[in-house]
């Protein structure tokens, strides 16, 4: 399975941004997709959450509210519309998917927020 997140850039406090992720390879494996995040110097914090067959989602406190889901299984992609940024929303931001016994990471997409 290879997972390519897109989206990322520079946007001033306030803004959106909408990231993607294409999911190629045997996605059939895969039970969930989730994205998750790392600033400089913080671990990887986990934000949000979607199954592959129900379309149920989860958010982290963090951004339960201002960041939503969502998936279009024909073209295998999973989104995360970021709304309100803030500052400390800067950093890079990770897809992943999960299935029995296996686990899955992009490379990331930068995303920076301004002051």
């Amino acid at each position: 399975v290879q997972l390519v997140e897109s989206g990322g850039g520079l946007v001033q406090t306030g803004g959106s941004l909408r990231l993607s992720c294409a999911a190629s390879g045997s996605i059939f494996s895969i039970n969930v997709m989730a994205w998750y995040r790392q600033a400089p110097g913080k671990e990887r914090e986990g934000l949000s959450c979607i199954g592959s067959s129900d379309d149920r989602a989860d958010y982290a406190d963090s951004v339960q509210g201002r960041f939503t889901i969502s998936s279009d299984n024909a073209v295998n992609t999973v989104y995360l519309q970021m709304n309100s940024l803030k500052p400390e929303d800067t950093a890079v931001y990770y897809c992943n998917g999960e299935g029995c016994g296996s686990n899955y990471w992009g490379k990331g997409t930068q995303v920076t927020v301004s002051s």
